[in-house]
C-alpha cells in the first residue's frame, strides 16, 4: 500500500559523527582491546557514519557545520601544556559550541572545552583520581537529556591529574564527587562534557591500574584495593547510548 506519510518525512540527517581523536591507549592494550575511538563508537552503536579525526596525527579538523554530532575523546596530555594541537582543537571546539552541534567531551576534551570557553583547567587538588569511580548526579542532572536517564549515583572509570577547577560562564554543573567538584557539565542544550570515561569497561580501567601500579603506590594509593573495585558497570555505556538517542 502506499503511505502517504512517508512522503512527507524529512530525509534524516546524513551528516557524520566524527570522534576527535587526541590521545591513544597503551599499547599492549589497543593491540588487543582497541582505543578510544574504537570504545566510543561501540557504544554509540546504531548512529551511521562515524569518523574518526586523529587530529595528534595531522587531519585537519573539518568545517563544524558539516558535522552531525562531535565527541572529543581523552589524552595522556595536560591542556596546560598548551601544545599547538590541543589550542588547535580549542579554537575549533569553540567554533563548534557556536554552530550548536551535539558535542560531547571526554576526560581531556572535558578540560580543553572548559579551558576555550573561559573555565579554568590545573592540577586536581586531591592528586590524581583513578579506578571505578562512584559520581553523584545533582538536581539538575534529574531534568538533563542526557544525564536524566541514570539513577542518583552512577559508577563509572576514571583516570586523570588535572581537572576543571572552575567552569566556563554559563555552564551547568551536573555531576560531583569528594574528589572532583566538575565531574560533569553541560552548556547550551546540546553540549555536554565530563571528567570521566564513559567508553571506559572495567577490564579497560584494571589494564590501567596494572599498568601504573607502583607509580600508583609511590603516590600513596592503594592499586590492589582499586583493582578489586573494578567491577563492571552499565552506567558509562548508557551514557553513550543516550547521547545516540539524543543524536538520532
Amino acid at each position: 500500500m502506499f503511505d502517504a506519510s512517508a512522503q512527507r518525512r524529512k530525509p534524516g540527517d546524513m551528516r557524520p559523527v566524527v570522534i576527535v581523536k587526541l590521545g591513544s591507549t597503551m599499547p599492549h592494550l589497543q593491540a588487543s582491546r582497541g582505543d578510544y575511538e574504537d570504545w566510543i563508537a561501540a557504544g554509540l552503536d546504531g548512529l551511521r557514519d562515524v569518523r574518526v579525526c586523529r587530529v595528534v596525527e595531522g587531519d585537519a579538523l573539518p568545517s563544524p557545520e558539516a558535522q552531525r554530532a562531535v565527541v572529543v575523546t581523552g589524552s595522556s596530555a595536560l591542556v596546560t601544556d598548551r601544545a599547538a594541537w590541543s589550542e588547535r582543537t580549542g579554537a575549533w571546539l569553540k567554533e563548534l559550541v557556536a554552530h550548536d552541534r551535539p558535542l560531547l567531551g571526554i576526560c581531556y576534551g572535558h578540560q580543553l572545552l572548559a579551558d576555550v570557553l573561559g573555565g579554568e583547567v590545573g592540577m586536581n587538588p586531591d592528586g590524581r583520581e583513578i579506578g571505578m569511580i562512584d559520581v553523584q548526579l545533582n538536581e539538575r542532572a534529574k531534568s538533563d537529556p542526557l544525564f536524566g536517564v541514570l539513577p542518583s549515583t552512577i559508577r563509572v572509570s576514571s583516570s586523570h591529574r588535572q581537572s576543571v577547577l572552575g567552569l566556563p560562564r554559563g555552564a551547568r554543573r551536573l555531576a560531583s564527587n569528594a574528589a572532583t567538584l566538575n565531574q560533569a557539565y553541560a552548556l547550551g542544550e546540546r553540549t555536554w562534557a565530563m571528567q570521566f570515561h564513559p567508553e571506559w569497561d572495567h577490564e579497560v580501567i584494571g589494564a590501567y591500574l596494572e599498568d601504573r601500579f607502583d607509580t600508583l603506590l609511590g603516590e600513596g594509593l592503594d592499586p590492589s584495593a582499586l583493582l578489586a573495585g573494578a567491577q563492571a558497570s552499565p552506567h558509562g555505556l548508557r551514557i553513550l547510548q543516550r547521547f545516540a538517542e539524543i543524536v538520532s
